[in-house]
């Protein structure tokens, strides 16, 4: 069986990982955008996100818009394969769960 991965089982971390591996490879969203459809504060999608990153799942992209500092993320290939990992270990737990 699969293993579940820790760093994406994370109740945030999986959230987010849902939201960016549904949209389509090179796209992205912003970090305000992210922070309002998971109601989480800034900081505590700051922490989600910089682990998520040091793990390679996902790539944030900081650029200003006119003055405004904007803070773009999107899912990584690395990420998708493993979030992909992930929600079949999920599968295969419920499955077996289903069998007793």
């Amino acid at each position: 069986m699969n293993e579940l991965n820790e760093i994406i089982h994370q109740p945030v971390r999986l959230r987010v990982m849902a939201a960016l591996t549904a949209l389509k490879g090179g796209e992205e969203v912003d970090f305000t955008y992210l922070r309002n459809l998971l109601e989480v504060t800034d900081g505590n999608l700051g922490a989600h996100l910089r682990k998520l990153e040091e793990a390679g799942y996902i790539a944030v992209n900081k650029m200003f818009v006119g003055r405004k500092p904007c803070t773009y993320v999107a899912a990584t290939p690395a990420g998708r394969k493993a979030f992909q990992a992930h929600t079949q270990a999920l599968k295969a737990i419920l499955q077996g769960a289903g069998k007793k």
